[in-house]
């Protein structure tokens, strides 16, 4: 497999032209297409696929495209030049043009097949021909490649239109979940939080789709009416999109033998992952099968400790399948995600995720989603029963990390020195009973309090005496904790830097995607701006509107409180 480095751009590019020089096909050049699939990319009616890694695609360009917003600090990380959303050919290709595209712009893109495992159970009955053979990017079509300072990024369209994964469906995203999309992505990055980018957001003018939503104060737990939505295409970005569920559906063909290359097909698929994600921590000198061990456990690695960051800062995935976990270690798929306002262990945003990929439940399906990498790996290295004893450890080994980086992640969000089980276990019964915001809370106690007077900002119900008693109890154990030989400043400081203040709100993300469904964009950008810095202290202005309880009106909410995954 040929090296995909490649050299640094000059920093400021104005010209579509110039940005074109960055453009890779790393994935395209490297890895099978599908035997059956088209030259030309004219692929857009549901089929089986069943061998290659990727299916060559024409994207569907909407129809009367606008722009609306892109992400400076990618713009500025990528050096790109503001000026480049005026330009008619980049903002052409960004919503799904390619018909004009010159070298070494190639005029298709790809979609990827890959397998869907709920909690370490393989489903096909997903896939309309009941084999599995059909399930994949429906709507998501990678352009290209880019590399900038030697990190490789890969550029795919949200809502790009029908691929041969489509499954009868008609390939777009509608503004609603574009917008999500767009700003969850931005903001969980200001967060710290590994997680795919977002580049830019372009609404068609013109072009809409139908889809189920929920009418004006419905408390229905599934959509109650037919809504026309403008058509979308966010472009996110990542280094890869390489997902469990891929190395899960040529483990697949393997065990069942589908074609004479699909052990060749796993591994290339591996090798390929090594490389897009693992380069600075797998020395390419090693012989494939410890680059195997080494893969396993740096992926355990990012996976725990993506999940304990995500607990930290009260996100909950909502439909953590292997098909929404990217091998890469980060945040993928803002599709029916939530942020814990309310606390609740069990808080699960979106009407079809249930318990078990609830809030606290997410390590638990994380282990889920390890499991199906691991058995994946695993056919890779059956030969080697020194090898496999190694990949076998580090898949058993699992829990014990997860719980360690739970552990820790609790202890800073606690400003502890170490985790306190006991002490944590009661903070968490108070905060159930007493019905606290997260992130007002954590944010408060951030402060080192000395009553809970201020703690009771983040409280939606009014407590008992004996309630506030065992609170003050509670609270002076913390200080205890915390305060032993320590500054308390230094100590306010630290929890800061790890409790965000401003936080997702759903019902303040409403009326943004609202106003631009009528051509106005002013709240998405003031969005944009308050949670590109959530830890920091904002304007007076900001904090009245951002930095308060969910009213009581939106309790229960059809399409706030919850919300199928209508996109």
């Amino acid at each position: 497999m040929s090296s995909i480095s490649k050299s640094s751009p000059n920093q400021g590019i104005t010209s579509f032209q110039a940005f074109t020089q960055l453009v890779d096909y790393s994935l395209m050049d490297q890895l099978n297409a599908d035997p059956n699939a088209t030259s030309d990319g004219v692929d857009h009616h549901p089929r089986q696929v069943f061998s290659g890694h990727y299916v060559p695609v024409i994207p569907t360009p909407i129809l009367d495209p606008e722009y609306i917003i892109h992400s400076h600090a990618f713009f500025d990380e990528l050096g790109l030049n503001e000026e480049l959303v005026h330009d008619k050919d980049f903002i052409s290709v960004f919503s799904g043009d390619l018909t004009k595209a010159s070298r070494p712009l190639r005029r298709f893109g790809w979609a990827t097949g890959y397998a869907l495992s709920i909690y370490g159970t393989e489903y096909s009955h997903q896939c309309p021909f009941g084999t599995g053979n059909g399930y994949g990017d429906g709507r998501a079509i990678s352009l290209f490649e880019i590399v900038v300072n030697g990190q490789r990024w890969e550029m795919q369209l949200k809502g790009g239109g029908q691929t041969p994964y489509c499954r009868g469906a008609d390939g777009r995203a509608v503004l609603r979940s574009s917008v999500r999309e767009f700003l969850a992505q931005e903001y969980m990055h200001s967060l710290g939080v590994p997680t795919s980018r977002s580049l830019t957001l372009i609404v068609s003018r013109s072009e809409t789709v139908t889809r189920p939503w929920y009418s004006e104060d419905s408390s229905s737990t599934d959509p109650d009416i037919l809504v026309d939505n403008p058509v979308a295409i966010s472009t996110r970005v990542a280094p890869s999109f390489l997902r469990v569920g891929q190395l899960e559906l040529f483990a697949r063909r393997v065990r069942n033998n589908d074609h004479r290359d699909a052990r060749k097909e796993l591994r290339m698929i591996v090798e390929h992952l090594i490389q897009r994600e693992y380069q600075s921590d797998i020395p390419q000198g090693l012989d494939f099968e410890s680059q195997l061990v080494r893969l396993t456990d740096c992926f355990r690695n990012r996976l725990t400790s993506l999940v304990a960051q995500w607990i930290r800062v009260g996100y909950c995935q909502g439909n953590f399948n292997s098909d929404n976990c990217a091998a890469g270690g980060y945040t993928l798929d803002y599709g029916p995600f939530g942020f814990c306002e309310i606390f609740d262990s069990e808080f699960q945003p979106w009407t079809g995720g249930g318990k078990h990929f609830s809030f606290f439940n997410q390590p638990v399906a994380a282990e889920a989603n390890f499991h199906m990498f691991w058995t994946a790996i695993r056919l890779l290295v059956e030969d080697n029963p020194e090898i496999l004893e190694k990949v076998d450890n580090i898949r058993r080994g699992f829990r014990e990390e997860m719980q360690a980086k739970m552990r820790e992640m609790w202890a800073c969000k606690l400003g502890l020195i170490e985790y306190d089980s006991e002490l944590l276990s009661k903070l968490l019964q108070l905060m159930e009973r007493s019905e606290v915001d997260y992130t007002i809370f954590f944010r408060e106690l951030s402060h080192v309090p000395e009553d809970i007077s201020s703690l009771k900002k983040s409280f939606y119900i009014k407590t008992s005496p004996e309630l506030d008693e065992q609170w003050c109890a509670w609270l002076s154990c913390w200080r205890d904790r915390v305060g032993n030989n320590r500054d308390l400043a230094s100590v306010s400081t630290s929890m800061k830097a790890v409790n965000p203040k401003y936080t997702w709100r759903e019902w303040l993300i409403v009326p943004a995607y609202q106003q631009a469904e009528q051509g106005d964009y002013t709240l998405i950008k003031e969005i944009q701006a308050v949670l590109s810095k959530p830890y920091d202290e904002q304007s007076k202005e900001v904090e009245e509107k951002y930095y308060r309880l969910k009213p009581k009106q939106y309790f229960n909410a059809g399409g706030i409180s919850h919300y199928s995954c209508s996109s």
